[in-house]
């Protein structure tokens, strides 16, 4: 097997297999849990730095005023994402979360025509319209709209809008962002630690274990992608990437036992159909490009 596509399916099934990690310590607090995620991720950045010897470079490449804002604006959305991923998973909403990241394609394509004025083929419209209708019909069968899943998807739709033109590469930016956030972070662990209410060192061995870990959790998915972004297509990518939802969607229904009725499948197949809709159109699309490319 290509080595990218072993290290991208390695990542894509940590990211996919999250739900598990996180439902082990739903005792704790979202709220903490971030700030802990922030923390130990950071030091866990700033030791793979250390190792490999980028240090040096990465403290040099953040010394720029319009770096920092921009890394400042994704931090703020990575917390808000992270925040309502792990919120919704120990509260019970482990399929609405897959639906976010199933959705979050098409959310791109959207985002780039409404923010970046990006000119799409005609033709994707379609897809993005079925997905729209997809979500009414869940909104109108939840009785509410699926905030969590559009949260997530824009959220992340949005902190890949940001960090599309940001100077940094993966490992310098989420290493920026986490240190950005944990000055915050660490003062609400040092503030629970004071009212007594914190849950390192006073939940037991496995449940100290698992939020100190949090950082490579967090980070070795990422060093993963990075290492398959380089090795392979990003159209391959762009197939892989549903294998994480996919199985976030399957813990949730198969392990967590979440309810999945009639009216959730038949709002979810209307998704599946637009995604599939979406590979479709663009595989042809680049089909037609690489054709021109070899006539010429």
């Amino acid at each position: 097997m290509n080595k990218g596509v072993l290290y991208a399916l390695l990542a894509y099934i940590l990211w996919g297999i999250y739900p598990i990690y996180w439902k082990q310590i739903q005792k704790v607090p979202a709220t903490e849990i971030l700030a802990h995620r922030f923390v130990w991720s950071f030091l866990f950045l700033g030791l793979v730095l250390l190792v490999l010897k980028e240090w040096p470079v990465f403290s040099k490449s953040i010394r720029n005023r319009k770096t920092l804002i921009i890394y400042t604006f994704a931090a703020c959305l990575l917390a808000v994402n992270w925040l309502v991923y792990i919120w919704g998973i120990n509260a019970g909403f482990i399929v609405e979360t897959s639906l976010g990241y199933f959705i979050n394609p098409l959310v791109n394509v959207l985002l780039g025509v409404l923010i970046l004025r990006e000119k799409i083929r005609l033709s994707l419209w379609i897809p993005i319209s079925i997905a729209a209708i997809g979500v009414i019909y869940l909104t109108i069968s939840y009785g509410r709209l699926p905030w969590i899943a559009l949260v997530l998807a824009f959220t992340f739709g949005f902190y890949g809008l940001v960090t599309k033109t940001a100077p940094l590469n993966a490992l310098y930016g989420l290493t920026l962002e986490t240190a950005i956030m944990i000055i915050p972070a660490s003062a609400a662990l040092v503030l629970l630690e004071y009212r007594g209410s914190g849950s390192l060192g006073h939940s037991g061995v496995y449940t100290n274990f698992l939020l100190l870990f949090v950082g490579p959790m967090t980070a070795v998915p990422l060093l993963l992608f990075g290492a398959a972004a380089r090795k392979i297509n990003l159209s391959v990518l762009g197939i892989l990437q549903y294998l994480a939802p996919t199985l976030q969607f399957l813990i949730g229904v198969l392990v967590y036992h979440e309810p999945f009725t009639r009216e959730r499948f038949i709002g979810f197949s209307i998704i599946w159909l637009a995604l599939v809709v979406f590979w479709i159109e663009s595989f042809l699309s680049q089909r037609r490009v690489n054709l021109a490319i070899e006539r010429s």
